[in-house]
């Protein structure tokens, strides 16, 4: 996974309308009630045996050591809500696109005499539904990171550096060296 799966994956997330169970007992319920009440395939995702997966569903165990109490709760972030999620992608989709906040490098391809020095810039715009539209069709049908950044790089030059058309016509625009990047739908 790429910064930009990675914010795809927080920003839905972040749609939940219910916080995650707390207790790991009740994370492990979820997560086998998720796989149809498989604990081999809870114990596959989280890297540990069948019989840890059911000590903690049964509440033997109560503690997880940190290493798998990160990956329990990624495991169950990854699945909480996912009607929820959907209906936030739908809608950011065809309704209220997205909002990307980074700060990167942008570099830049222009007509003759102006400078297409690239330089760290911070910035935070709104895309229309027509880009998240790419961007999630794009990670659902397992896109590179390079596409993925290419997608929200020919949002930002449209959006944000030619103002939809209205300046800076035959620029391009180069994301890169991404020091972080939060998006949200």
């Amino acid at each position: 996974m790429g910064e930009i799966d990675d914010a795809l994956q927080r920003a839905a997330a972040n749609t939940a309308t219910r916080p995650i169970p707390k207790t790991a007992q009740a994370r492990m319920r979820f997560l086998v009630k998720v796989e149809k009440g498989s604990t081999a395939a809870v114990a596959a995702r989280l890297g540990t045996t069948q019989r840890t997966v059911e000590r903690y569903v049964k509440g033997t165990l109560r503690r997880p050591r940190k290493d798998l109490a990160a990956r329990l709760e990624r495991e169950v972030r990854r699945e909480w809500q996912p009607r929820v999620r959907r209906r936030a992608k739908k809608h950011a989709a065809s309704r209220g696109g997205i909002v990307i906040e980074t700060r990167a490098r942008f570099g830049y391809t222009a007509a003759p005499g102006s400078t297409d020095d690239s330089r760290m810039r911070r910035i935070t715009q709104h895309l229309p539904p027509a880009y998240a539209a790419r961007l999630f069709d794009a990670q659902v049908a397992g896109a590179t990171e390079e596409q993925l950044r290419r997608i929200a790089a020919e949002g930002l030059q449209e959006i944000y550096f030619k103002d939809r058309g209205r300046r800076a016509e035959g620029l391009e625009v180069e994301f890169t060296d991404i020091d972080y990047i939060e998006l949200d739908f």
